[in-house]
């Protein structure tokens, strides 16, 4: 696992008590969450293929992105939300030892992603698809209680202004 992982996987934090979260069952529905991720991973994957600088804007606010969620699971300490059901993705696995890791929470970097793969997509259907895909999401990591209510939320708004901050530099 990454030192930074593992560091905040030692920490104790905070307990949110999630209005939301205490309404919703906690079901594991990983196998839906990977194949939204996947499955808009390679669309995203097709469409830099036949236009490289949508695929070199996502790199570029991905890497602000990153920054952005170093920062807050740093500066935001919090523990899993009750009733976590472990989210279990054989990629993770492969990157992060098998280990679980769980207290990587504000803000949701699954969120992010399919958020951020809506913004760089061009055509009409595609940013449908992957809006919708990225409420989808949103909703099935509440239902699996992998991130609070607040975590899923802020990852859109977080994202669109790393993504400005991108265009604002000039980064296509």
């Amino acid at each position: 696992m990454p030192s930074f992982f593992k560091a905040i996987e030692q920490r104790h934090g905070v307990v949110l008590h999630d209005l939301v979260l205490a309404n919703l069952p906690a079901l594991d529905v990983s196998i839906p969450i990977f194949a939204l991720i996947w499955g808009m991973g390679i669309l995203m994957t097709i469409r830099t293929l036949y236009k490289p600088d949508i695929g070199i804007s996502y790199l570029w606010t991905i890497i602000f992105v990153c920054i952005a969620r170093f920062i807050t699971l740093t500066l935001v300490n919090l523990d899993p939300p009750v009733g976590l059901v472990p989210l279990i993705d054989p990629l993770t696995g492969y990157f992060y030892g098998h280990a679980a890791i769980t207290k990587d929470l504000f803000f949701s970097g699954h969120t992010s992603t399919l958020f951020l793969i809506y913004l760089n997509l061009e055509r009409k259907n595609d940013k449908r698809i992957a809006l919708a895909a990225t409420i989808i999401l949103m909703f099935l990591l509440l239902i699996q209680h992998i991130h609070y209510t607040m975590d899923v939320l802020a990852a859109p708004v977080i994202v669109y202004c790393c993504h400005r901050f991108t265009k604002a530099l000039g980064f296509k």
